[in-house]
């Protein structure tokens, strides 16, 4: 049995086929998704969606929205999404860098908010790329 998962950002389609198994990051911790799940909606966090497929494992980095689950399908409606593997490692790595030295930098609520934010969306993708598969 399997589940048919769809992820949407408001640009496109990232993600629109079938799979075994998900967990995903929510705003209350990470829940797994198997087949008959009970039906629920939930906030998605700023974190990583892992997909299992038969026994491989992918991995996505999702910029946080919601997710509906019920009757074998789970919506995933989400700011930005991007695949492990179309993260160019280098660029990922320059941007934690940078969010990094922005943090130390930021003077203020506001700025140090923004410069979390940005902060926590680098780190995902970084740990999108080094998730183990």
């Amino acid at each position: 049995m399997t589940l048919n998962l769809c992820v949407l950002t408001p640009n496109r389609i990232v993600w629109d086929s079938e799979v075994k198994e998900i967990i995903l990051s929510t705003n209350s911790g990470q829940i797994g998704v198997l087949p008959n799940h009970a039906p629920i909606a939930t906030s998605v966090d700023i974190g990583i969606l892992r997909i299992r497929l038969n026994d491989q494992w992918l991995t996505m980095a999702l910029m946080g929205g919601f997710a509906r689950i019920g009757n074998n399908e789970i919506t995933v409606l989400v700011n930005d999404a991007e695949k492990s593997g179309d993260i160019d490692p280098q660029e990922a790595q320059q941007t934690l860098e940078i969010a990094e030295a922005a943090l130390r930098k930021a003077e203020g609520k506001r700025q140090t908010i923004e410069a979390n934010l940005a902060l926590r969306r680098a780190r995902t993708r970084v740990e999108a790329i080094n998730a183990i598969s």
